[in-house]
């Protein structure tokens, strides 16, 4: 069979995570897709010049939970977990909770009612719960006290998993998630504690964050191929392509093209990795491996740049006055 033919058509689909942050975005005057969902009312800068603290136990109880948190994890950052129009928009998990806490600058346009709202039910997201009703509601800190969730967090009865498998396939329209993956969100979202939450309530968001995003969503791809979990790992290899997107599309001055090309070609490495692993590649994870040892010399070349990104407030609130 000629290999080179599906994996082509692959790069073609799996690039679509990063190019449509430079082609969709440019089309709508929106460089950031944050923008689209951020209140009229909210300061650019401070919403997306920073974000919250993760509110996680810095030591999980051992490397098995360890492993599943970091799955769920890199999966609640993926807008390719959710399906239809919120997969189209660059809508993710995370989103609406940013680093798993609440968003209250987050308004959607024929979703949210007041900023920090979301109407779960809209047929724009859902074929499935729509219920052409107007009622969107707060949405709730995944990382404030358990029992102010309507949702049980015990892992005894599974209604955390239950709860979050009905917003992935029929809230949002999203394909079945492989067990693992439903699993590690379950763990993450179990995991996240106002117990853990770091005294700054906020930091600066940075280019080096996002990339370690993606390392991190890489090695766990690499552990779920070893226990022999390729859909797993297709889903990390997704996650740690979405985080490489969201610096690219700060990237967007003049002076910044050799940047972009770097991602590019750290994306591209990435969707071949995933044409691999969906073809059952034995070399995938050597690959995948190898993407990962490349990765500090790249980043470093990207991160150094930042001050010339959209990453620097001073960008920032030049793009907010137009």
């Amino acid at each position: 069979m000629d290999r080179a033919g599906p994996r082509t058509a692959a790069l073609g689909l799996g690039l679509a995570a990063v190019v449509t942050v430079a082609g969709a975005f440019a089309a709508t005057g929106a460089p950031l897709r944050a923008l689209r969902w951020l209140s009229p009312d909210a300061d650019p800068v401070a919403v997306l010049g920073s974000t919250p603290t993760e509110c996680l136990p810095p030591a999980p109880p051992d490397a098995e939970t360890a492993y599943r948190i970091e799955v769920g994890r890199a999966a609640f950052r993926s807008p390719l977990l959710l399906g239809g129009q919120a997969a189209r928009a660059g809508l993710a998990c995370e989103s609406c909770h940013r680093e798993g806490r609440t968003n209250p600058d987050f308004q959607f346009p024929g979703v949210s009612g007041p900023p920090g709202t979301a109407d779960v039910t809209s047929s724009l997201f859902s074929r499935r719960r729509g219920d052409g009703i107007d009622n969107p509601r707060p949405i709730p800190d995944l990382s404030g006290p358990p029992a102010a969730l309507k949702v049980s967090r015990a892992a005894e009865g599974g209604a955390l998993e239950g709860f979050i498998h009905g917003l992935v396939v029929d809230e949002f329209d999203g394909a079945e998630p492989p067990p693992a993956v439903l699993d590690g969100l379950a763990t993450y979202v179990r995991a996240l504690s106002p117990a853990a939450c770091p005294k700054d309530a906020r930091r600066p968001l940075r280019a080096a964050d996002l990339v370690e995003d993606a390392r991190r969503a890489a090695r766990t791809g690499l552990a779920a191929q070893a226990r022999g979990d390729t859909a797993t790992a297709v889903v990390m290899v997704q996650a740690a392509r979405g985080r490489l997107g969201l610096v690219f599309e700060r990237y967007d001055g003049p002076d910044l093209a050799r940047q972009r090309a770097v991602l590019l070609a750290a994306d591209r490495d990435l969707a071949d990795v995933l044409a691999r692993l969906r073809e059952g590649d034995p070399r995938a994870a050597d690959r995948l491996r190898a993407w990962l040892d490349r990765s500090n010399a790249w980043s470093r070349e990207v991160t150094a740049a930042e001050s010339r990104s959209l990453f620097d407030p001073r960008r920032l609130a030049a793009l907010a006055r137009g």
